[in-house]
């Protein structure tokens, strides 16, 4: 039951920091969204940097399960790099969220230290995965150039949602990922 709870919160505190940013996420208004007293927050989270960091973490651990399964399934090297566009593409789709690991990012400087290590991970853990992605596509490019082309792919899709966002339009988003078909980053 409290295992349900904690979840609870964290689902609800997920979903405000990708709409309202982390700087605007309450105790208050969390306890409130999940029918609870703000004491309650503090009983699974002492302190905002704990449950920042949680939610890092399981947004990370849930889009690693996510983005392995792809290469699990077998699916082609652009298949699942489309697939991991298309993430962010439905995020934008519901009620204009962002990827929450860009939401944080963007606040670094506020951010506790536990959740700056939880958003590096998330950076670290993607980026891997693309450069994982791009070298069966790219199999004659040496390491070093994978994973910068890797970080390049991670960098212009979470910036072509923070502008499609921030346009509050997703064909921004598409068309920037045309482009940047067009341009040869993506295939």
């Amino acid at each position: 039951m409290a295992s349900d709870k904690k979840q609870e919160v964290m689902m609800a505190a997920r979903l405000m920091v990708q709409a309202r940013g982390y700087s605007a996420l309450s105790f208050r208004d969390l306890a409130e969204a999940v029918g609870v007293k703000s004491s309650s927050i503090h009983y699974y989270f002492p302190t905002k940097g704990d449950l920042g960091a949680a939610l890092a973490r399981q947004y990370t651990d849930e889009f690693m399960e996510y983005l392995n399964g792809l290469q699990q399934q077998g699916l082609d090297w652009k298949t699942c790099l489309d697939k991991y566009a298309d993430v962010f593409r439905e995020t934008l789709l519901r009620e204009n969220r962002m990827c929450m690991a860009g939401v944080l990012a963007a606040e670094r400087p506020g951010l506790a230290p536990e959740v700056r290590a939880e958003v590096e991970r998330f950076t670290e853990q993607i980026v891997g995965w693309l450069a994982r992605v791009l070298a069966v596509g790219h199999p004659r490019m040496d390491a070093e150039a994978v994973k910068g082309r890797a970080f390049a792919v991670f960098s212009a899709i979470e910036g072509a949602q923070l502008v499609a966002r921030g346009c509050d339009d997703v064909s921004v988003f598409d068309n920037t990922l045309a482009a940047y078909r067009v341009a040869g980053l993506l295939p």
